[in-house]
């Protein structure tokens, strides 16, 4: 069977013992920041800026509060700049960007490596980032030393790629390489069959690697490959293009500003989550929650959600920081963001009472908006789902449960298909496309955990090593 045809039958399994991991979960969304000034383009036609690109995690996805991705970031601060609206072209895969481009169904294309092959047909804006080819494999497996290790084993690369590109001039010396070229596939789908053992070897940018990696740790770099690239917009060739020129002073004013770095650092800067001890949430739970509880009590009495579930959402979201404030700009105890809070009518989202209420008035939103179907306490584990990742992913993971022939109605079976999400096979068949959802299956594992040793803390006391020995039953 092909690895195509597999892609059907692939399982996604998650493991059932409830990790205990830190609350800090940096989620790629879009944060308000002062563009370069305006420069206004008015010959432009229908005074729009059409940006080809793909739906992914390094590019643009639709995030739990709007539109997301490092690309869109860049893309509607260059219409702003511009005087333009912004509109995204999503092209499904990455050898039919070059066609769409040459084709004027768009203005550039965003985010693409600079190759000799792609200027012969578009010629690229000042390079913003620097990457590397890496060679990636899954750990328990025998990591390859060189590149002759790789002669006689399974690899495979996304058809069009920089990579494919890369393996051709390498086989002038190795000629017994050889890989398949995926026309179907994009590089983060490669990734995943990698990590599910579908796959023994591909290769992928290193950008690409760095935001995988926070959701397949079992994803391991052999070595680089070949010298460094650069990334860049691509914009026509053949044709007059001042959005060609206005790029270069729109990306020496972003650098300039440090806006860049900003959004280097906020999308691929953090690549691992760290394990937190129940000591120290066992410390906080004596020295910190006593604060805010009366909050906690007085919000879900007024909400009807269990007291100690809102402690534990936001313990999660700010470790009882009243004044936590991540990469991507949501503050406060429940870690509230700004179109939250404009809709919720929070006016200060660092003051705790606010706060508090807010985040349980939008929890109670998500459980209210459920279908009634779905029982207890499978709504709340999915009403959690949407606090964090969108209650539109949240639906397009129900959805692919039911296609799948399970229950969209039970978490155990919705569980298994958030990570789907991330899987360009599987979110380019939903409506909302690309998310992280195996994000959020942690986010709600971790949550439960937590609630589960507030609720056993007030029939006992006991100790961390005891509570890691009960807490490991997959059931909780």
């Amino acid at each position: 069977m092909s690895l195509a045809a597999l892609m059907d039958h692939r399982p996604v399994k998650l493991k059932g013992a409830v990790t205990l991991l830190a609350a800090v979960c940096l989620s790629a969304c879009s944060s308000h920041h002062n563009p370069p000034k305006l420069v206004r383009l008015p010959q432009q036609k229908h005074d729009e800026l059409v940006v080809l690109t793909r739906n992914g995690p390094t590019t643009y996805y639709q995030g739990a509060q709007g539109p997301a991705g490092i690309e869109y970031d860049m893309a509607r601060d260059f219409a702003d700049y511009l005087g333009l609206r912004l509109k995204i072209r999503v092209i499904p895969h990455e050898r039919g960007l070059m066609k769409a481009l040459v084709a004027g169904d768009g203005d550039l294309v965003a985010g693409l490596t600079i190759t000799k092959a792609r200027q012969k047909e578009a010629r690229f804006g000042p390079p913003y980032d620097v990457i590397h080819e890496q060679l990636i494999y899954r750990s328990g497996t025998r990591a390859p030393r060189s590149l002759k290790d790789l002669i006689g084993h399974q690899i495979e690369v996304v058809a069009g790629s920089s990579a494919e590109s890369r393996l051709a001039s390498l086989r002038r010396v190795l000629p017994g390489l050889s890989w398949t070229d995926a026309a179907h596939m994009q590089t983060d789908e490669l990734l995943f069959l990698v990590w599910q053992g579908l796959l023994r070897f591909t290769i992928a940018d290193s950008n690409v690697v760095a935001v995988n990696r926070r959701y397949y740790p079992a994803l391991h770099v052999a070595f680089n490959i070949g010298a460094p690239e650069e990334l860049a917009w691509a914009f026509p060739k053949n044709r007059e293009n001042k959005l060609y020129r206005a790029a270069f002073s729109f990306f020496e004013e972003l650098r300039k500003s440090g806006q860049l770095a900003d959004l280097i650092t906020r999308y691929y800067g953090v690549t691992r989550l760290n394990y937190v001890h129940i000591s120290t949430y066992l410390q906080k739970v004596r020295d910190t929650l006593p604060t805010y509880a009366p909050l906690f009590r007085a919000a879900g009495v007024r909400y009807r959600i269990p007291w100690r579930l809102l402690a534990a959402i936001a313990y999660q979201e700010s470790m009882w920081e009243p004044d936590a404030e991540s990469p991507t700009g949501v503050q406060g105890l429940m870690m509230l963001t700004n179109d939250t809070c404009l809709s919720l009518g929070v006016t200060d989202r660092l003051n705790p009472r606010q706060s508090i209420d807010g985040g349980a008035r939008y929890l109670r939103s998500l459980l209210d908006t459920l279908p009634a179907a779905i029982p207890e306490p499978d709504r709340t584990w999915m009403a959690l789902a949407a606090y964090n990742i969108g209650l539109n992913h949240l639906q397009d993971a129900r959805w692919l449960t039911k296609e799948q022939g399970a229950n969209p109605d039970r978490w155990a079976d919705v569980e298994q298909r958030l990570p789907l999400l991330e899987d360009p096979w599987w979110f380019r068949k939903t409506h909302f496309g690309y998310a992280a959802g195996y994000v959020a299956v942690q986010y709600v594992n971790r949550i439960r955990v937590y609630y589960r040793i507030l609720r056993h803390l007030r029939q006992t006391t006991t100790s961390s090593r005891s509570l890691l020995f009960q807490l490991s039953d997959p059931t909780i």
